[in-house]
């Protein structure tokens, strides 16, 4: 009885924090939250706010005052149970109301609370969606297909670039995915799941985020987090004890990246990972720096033979989706201090 007591103490403490945090949100941005070509709601010192809409730069959206925005980041960390204060002042989390990512930064890092909404893609785009939209390449030379014999490289050439995402699936090819912030390699990622669940239906995939941003429809899907004291390397070992077909993580930003090539490369081919980079050779030599935190040896031959293919998406304002991917790598080896790449 005291236990259902409790439960339902905090169930009407949780709607009546929801309350709170949508009145101090406030209309404006409640409404941006429901429009479905919003990507990033942002709050600046100054008390101004900016949208940034899908195809499209930032532009204002009115104002929040500071009083009102530090009361918000305060219920936001209520409602995920901890605290935002002179002494941890930053705060990186999910919004409540919709599972947005949410970063929110008070005083003393800023001189007036500020926050980042970047918004949970409404519907996952598959690969045809994005040869429609322009993002991928369409040309095909449809009399090279790929077969289960031939090598991997020269069966996808002069496929169009989903034809080559498509083969790398179902190849169980390791699959890196390179862009800046806000590039959209996220929903590009969500896309060759969804090519997962539709050519390998029967995979296990194991996803390992700090915040929930990818969406899967395998059937046989788990999703770890990286949360509180629980980093994304143990997330990781945990994870090859769990039986994965595939591990998935949505960004490699530390020493977790030695230990997912390592994975990739004994055992569970078929990986899907972003980098943040300006190039897809760039993103290699990304990986290079984040490998280097977890060990001093020289890794780019185990990256090398590890990572098959490289997608670059960067932002191409011309295009209605905002993006294009610029440059698709396969990565045959490494020799004579670089590596060896193939534009496809």
């Amino acid at each position: 009885m005291a236990a259902a007591l409790t439960v339902a103490y905090q169930d009407e403490q949780h709607v009546r924090l929801e309350t709170k945090l949508r009145r101090e949100l406030g209309e404006p941005i409640l409404s941006l939250l429901a429009e479905e070509d919003v990507e990033d709601i942002l709050l600046n010192p100054d008390s101004s706010l900016w949208v940034k809409r899908r195809g499209a730069g930032f532009v204002p959206a009115g104002n929040i005052a500071p009083v009102t925005a530090a009361s918000a980041l305060g219920t936001v960390a209520a409602l995920r149970g901890t605290v935002l204060n002179h002494d941890h002042p930053i705060l990186e989390t999910e919004l409540p109301l919709d599972g947005s990512r949410f970063e929110g930064v008070v005083a003393p890092v800023v001189r007036q609370p500020v926050f980042a909404i970047r918004l949970r893609p409404r519907k996952v785009f598959t690969l045809s969606d994005y040869e429609t939209a322009g993002i991928l390449t369409t040309k095909v030379d449809r009399s090279n297909r790929v077969r289960q014999q031939e090598d991997f490289a020269l069966a996808v050439r002069g496929l169009a670039h989903a034809e080559i995402i498509r083969a790398a699936v179902r190849e169980r090819k390791n699959i890196l995915v390179v862009g800046a912030t806000g590039s959209g390699k996220t929903t590009l990622l969500n896309a060759i799941l969804d090519a997962i669940a539709e050519l390998t239906p029967f995979d296990r995939v194991i996803s390992i985020e700090d915040t929930t941003e990818l969406q899967c429809r395998v059937r046989n899907y788990l999703d770890l987090r990286a949360v509180g004291n629980v980093t994304m390397l143990e997330c990781l070992r945990a994870s090859m004890r769990l039986k994965p077909t595939r591990i998935v993580v949505g960004e490699v930003r530390g020493a977790e990246a030695h230990t997912l090539l390592k994975a990739w490369n004994t055992g569970h081919p078929g990986g899907l990972g972003t980098v943040h980079a300006n190039g897809a050779v760039l993103g290699l030599t990304r990986l290079e720096s984040l490998v280097a935190e977890g060990t001093t040896a020289p890794q780019q031959k185990l990256i090398a033979e590890t990572v098959d293919l490289v997608i670059f998406v960067d932002p191409e304002p011309s295009l209605k989706a905002g993006r294009k991917v610029r440059e698709m790598l396969l990565v045959t080896g490494w020799k004579e201090g670089q590596y060896q790449v193939e534009q496809v």
